[in-house]
């Protein structure tokens, strides 16, 4: 997201993790919602900018540093690109490696989509009224998808309902095994 646009002193603001009253927070959002994907999930704590840090060791095609981030390698990204896989926005990161050979990590920016089933979750929790999240309960185990509420235009994205869950259907699935693409292991769910 390109913040140039704004004020120094928004752009500074917006740079600080410094916990803020819930209007200067709602403030900020809207600041940047312009800017974001329509479908980005702007909660407090989100994080803008390039992915950074220093990369040790091997990395697969596909790299998942945590459950719910997801980077390629830049021919990857390409080569499922040319396979129609489609959802797939990276932006380059800033990992500094200390080998010759550094791959070039794309950051995958995943729109946000899709629900559990009515039947897998317990009775909702009323959301908290400072920050609007409902708390009360995590990711159900087990846990299957609405299948009315699937996107059909992207075949990656984030469960809306938990936004650490990164869901991929099948054509994206049957695209990297095609390629030998490594780094990754999917686990089939089922949607009702």
């Amino acid at each position: 997201m390109d913040l140039s646009g704004l004020s120094s002193e928004d752009q500074k603001k917006l740079s600080s993790a410094w916990p803020v009253p819930r209007e200067e927070f709602i403030r900020r959002r809207e600041l940047v919602r312009p800017l974001a994907p329509p479908d980005a999930v702007l909660e407090s704590g989100a994080a803008f900018g390039p992915l950074q840090g220093t990369g040790v060791g091997s990395f697969g095609q596909l790299v998942m540093q945590n459950p719910w981030s997801l980077c390629l390698r830049r021919e990857a990204l390409e080569h499922l690109r040319n396979a129609a896989v489609r959802g797939l926005t990276g932006c380059p990161t800033q990992v500094r490696f200390r080998t010759k050979n550094a791959p070039e990590l794309r950051d995958i920016q995943l729109e946000s989509h899709g629900r559990f089933h009515p039947d897998c979750l317990p009775p909702p929790n009323p959301p908290c009224p400072t920050c609007g999240v409902s708390m009360g309960h995590g990711v159900p185990d087990p846990y299957w998808l609405d299948a009315s509420s699937l996107p059909r235009h992207v075949d990656i994205f984030r469960l809306a309902d938990a936004s650490t869950l990164i869901i991929a259907n099948e054509r994206l699935v049957d695209a990297v095994r095609r390629l030998e693409l490594d780094g990754v292991v999917f686990k089939e769910l089922e949607a009702r």
